[in-house]
């Protein structure tokens, strides 16, 4: 079906819900009536993210945001990129429109196979995440070795699943923005006739209009899940999605004579030929999850999901200027070579499992919450020699057609598999009223088998093997300075894979050796009352650093040290103000490299400083309607790894508006807004990878959308 119909049912199904429910509800006038909407939770109070249940921020040692499926409403929040800018620690990584959205935390890039997880379970972070089903988006800042395993050092995005209601939910969502972006969803959920059984069903289609012009696309989703209480110690939870998305893909822009930043407008499309292609994916996802009290205090849960990935990637690729012989840069008159990129059928199939046993108990004058458990993950990534050839010059500027180099990509064999088995424990010992102890450790065994060539006469070379065991200690004191307030001092140790040598590279598509990381955290928690919280973070990550040597090929040698402070408060300031402050403070830094370009300089993509501020006013004199919004503010990034070329700090204002009302009987509620409302350029992304691109923001873009609570 395609995307226009599938978007028109959606619409149809829509409007024969609110219709029918419209006839029921009816009021015996047919004049719209106010509603105002009392008791909605305005932030989290807690998160399963930071450890093996959901557990009360304020007692949680380590630095955790949490979006509730409410404020991704209220904010207008489709995709994880625009959840972003209401998280400074949380920054963009080579998040190309119309590809995978990337990210890195405290500084530090995600890892796309580990750091993305699913009701706590690993996922491939290599497409848009979808939201429609999630309930909460949880974001673990820092090391994750005890939790997870295996992670990038920056911390974790959790993406927990919407359940069951235990009363009839039926939502509709229809939004528009002024590039003809379109989008419809829908959110049912409830209880059948016997009440043991509930279910949640999600469907959204999107007609995909992105600021860049000519990067379109579209997209399909549709989910379920289901609970069955089988007895009052027994719940089973099962859930499915599916996602198909195809969108023609937006790469970024090199550094003129590889000095210079290029002056472009923001919504220019370099994939820009006849014979571009939409990258097209598909994921999806089957969990389930069975929990079993055996007393009060006592209680197991087996947990596992079962993700599929798969993409055919085409791209009019930009990459370096021949007449001037520069790999990376573009000519210095704007000209730069253009490849015919293919790799079809790339498949990633992660399978995680977990079971726990969680209990509380005493042992004389010390209390304990112990959980114990083991894990299991194993993951086939699967591809073809991709086609990468020379097609022709063009000029961002005066833009060519080109032809398209022939070919296609070769046969999809599979080039890497992961296989980790875990073990781990946690006690939380209550050493009196205020002081916490939690300490915990788990050992990890990772096996990787990697794709490394054929011979000279064709015949596949031994894969490179790695096998090797780990253990992650964990330990950390919260002490409670007060029943709202407090304070905590961790030390934590990570485990990551190797990054994968990126292309061009002498060793290429190869991934080096797990490497461990180091944390030491102290932070300060406040509920300053029951609808709004602060919080404090100050830590410091050290890791191996990464990075192609003189010798163009890509190692790990010396060191990267991030250091920072983050500051956040959250909730309801008054009765009419809500507020979000997020700022972090990061001092990155290269050394023991041996190299003079690199020791002592900072880390690429990484601002020193980096806030968002939210506020949302709800208007006493007119019951249902608030303004808001939000100021997000980065200073500037270094663009190469010798510091050579900064990319300037930029300021951006996004304005938000709602309004809360009775339509026919139906709750609604209309929103709009103006992101980037002063239209101002800026360099939203500067990653290093693939030879290093700069992605510009968006500009000034209208949105408007209707709620209805059927």
């Amino acid at each position: 079906m395609s995307t226009p119909k599938f978007a028109m049912s959606a619409i149809a199904l829509a409007v024969f819900q609110l219709a029918h429910a419209a006839d029921d509800a009816a009021a015996p006038e047919s004049t719209m009536q106010e509603v105002v909407v009392n008791g909605v939770k305005l932030r989290a109070a807690s998160a399963s993210v930071a450890g093996f249940a959901n557990a009360p921020l304020l007692e949680t040692p380590a630095s955790v945001s949490v979006l509730s499926a409410q404020q991704m409403l209220d904010l207008q929040i489709r995709s994880t990129t625009d959840a972003a800018r209401y998280d400074a620690s949380l920054s963009d990584s080579y998040n190309a429109v119309g590809y995978a959205e990337q990210f890195s935390i405290r500084g530090f890039k995600l890892d796309n196979e580990s750091s993305y997880r699913k009701d706590g379970m690993a996922i491939t972070g290599d497409t848009q995440i979808p939201l429609e089903n999630k309930e909460r988006l949880e974001v673990l800042k820092g090391l994750s070795g005890l939790q997870a395993g295996v992670a990038a050092p920056g911390g974790l995005v959790n993406y927990v699943t919407k359940r069951p209601t235990d009363t009839p939910l039926r939502t509709v969502v229809l939004e528009t923005r002024e590039r003809g972006t379109l989008y419809g969803a829908v959110d049912l959920g409830g209880r059948f006739d016997n009440p043991d059984f509930g279910y949640r069903l999600n469907a959204a289609a999107e007609r995909l209009r992105s600021y860049i012009k000519g990067a379109d696309g579209n997209r399909k989703f549709i989910s379920a899940a289901f609970d069955w209480r089988i007895s009052p110690q027994a719940l089973l939870q099962l859930d499915g999605d599916y996602q198909r998305k195809s969108q023609i893909t937006a790469p970024g822009y090199q550094l003129l004579n590889n000095t210079t930043l290029p002056n472009v407008p923001a919504d220019q499309l370099l994939n820009d030929q006849p014979w571009s292609r939409p990258v097209a994916t598909t994921s999806s996802n089957i969990g389930a999850r069975f929990e079993y009290k055996f007393s009060p205090d006592w209680a197991a849960t087996i947990t596992a999901n079962q993700h599929h990935f798969k993409r055919d990637d085409y791209t009019a690729f930009p990459y370096g200027c021949g007449e001037q012989d520069l790999y990376p840069g573009f000519c210095g008159n704007g000209d730069y070579d253009v490849y015919n990129y293919i790799s079809l059928g790339e498949k990633k199939s992660p399978l995680t499992a977990q079971a726990l046993l969680r209990g509380r108990f005493a042992t004389g004058t010390l209390g304990h919450d112990l959980t114990v458990g083991t894990s299991f993950f194993k993951n086939s990534e699967k591809w073809g020699d991709y086609l990468y050839d020379w097609s022709g010059v063009s000029n961002i500027y005066h833009p060519v057609v080109v032809a398209p180099a022939p070919g296609s990509s070769g046969p999809v064999s599979e080039r890497r598999r992961d296989n980790e088995r875990g073990v781990f424990a946690q006690d939380i010992i209550s050493l009196n009223a205020q002081l916490k102890l939690h300490a915990g450790a788990r050992y990890v065994k990772v096996k990787r088998d990697e794709y490394v060539g054929t011979d000279d006469a064709g015949a596949v070379l031994p894969y490179a093997r790695t096998d090797v065991g780990f253990w992650l200690p964990n330990v950390a004191l919260v002490y409670a300075v007060r029943p709202n307030v407090s304070t905590y001092v961790s030390y934590a140790q990570g485990l990551e894979h190797g990054g994968v040598a990126p292309m061009g590279t002498e060793n290429q598509h190869r991934a080096l050796a797990p490497g461990k990381s180091k944390q030491v955290e102290v932070g300060i928690k406040a509920d300053i009352r029951p609808d709004l919280s602060a919080s404090v973070a100050l830590f410091q990550i050290r890791k191996g650093l990464e990075y192609t040597d003189a010798a163009n090929y890509f190692v790990r040698n010396g060191q990267a040290q991030n250091r920072g402070l983050e500051l956040g408060l959250a909730g309801r300031a008054t009765r009419e103000l809500t507020v979000g402050v997020s700022a972090t403070a990061l001092n990155t830094q290269q050394r023991d490299t041996g190299a003079a370009d690199l020791d002592g300089k900072r880390v690429t993509d990484v601002a020193a400083f980096k806030s968002s501020v939210y506020a949302d006013y709800a208007l006493a004199r007119v019951p249902g309607l608030k303004v808001g919004a939000n100021w997000q503010y980065s200073g500037k990034k270094a663009f190469d790894a010798a510091n050579t070329v900064f990319v300037p700090a930029y300021h951006v204002v996004n304005l938000t508006g709602s309004y809360a009302t009775r339509v026919g009987g139906v709750g609604t509620t209309f929103r709009a807004g103006i992101d980037n409302a002063f239209n101002r350029f800026y360099w939203r992304d500067v990653t290093p990878d693939l030879g290093g691109y700069l992605m510009p923001g968006a500009s000034r873009t209208f949105r408007v959308s209707a709620t209805f609570d059927l």
